[in-house]
């Protein structure tokens, strides 16, 4: 239960920072949470990235099927990050809002 507590304060703390950062240098509020899906197919599949590109086929089928066998507990901690995608393009909207211009 520990476990679970603390990776879910991990991925939302991580991925806030990550999507922050992306979103200082690219001004662009949004691109990580649309870009999340694919580093969760990423983190979620054993399959190497260069077999994407070689045999897209099985590739993405053995993708998606093990997609939809992850648990509840891992869905949660993979919710967890993009709850903080989203929570940091509304700090930087409401940055940008306060006259923070390098935001």
């Amino acid at each position: 239960m520990i476990q679970l507590v603390v990776s879910i304060m991990l991925y939302f703390i991580i991925f806030f920072g990550v999507a922050f950062i992306l979103n200082m240098l690219l001004r662009q509020t949004w691109l990580m949470s649309f870009i999340y899906p694919f580093i969760v197919l990423i983190i979620v599949d054993d399959i190497s990235t260069v077999e994407y590109f070689k045999n897209p086929g099985n590739a993405f089928s053995t993708a998606f099927s093990k997609l939809m066998e992850i648990t509840p507990v891992d869905i949660t901690i993979l919710l967890s990050g993009f709850a903080g995608t989203i929570v940091s393009g509304i700090v930087i909207k409401l940055l940008r809002k306060s006259g923070y211009r390098m935001f």
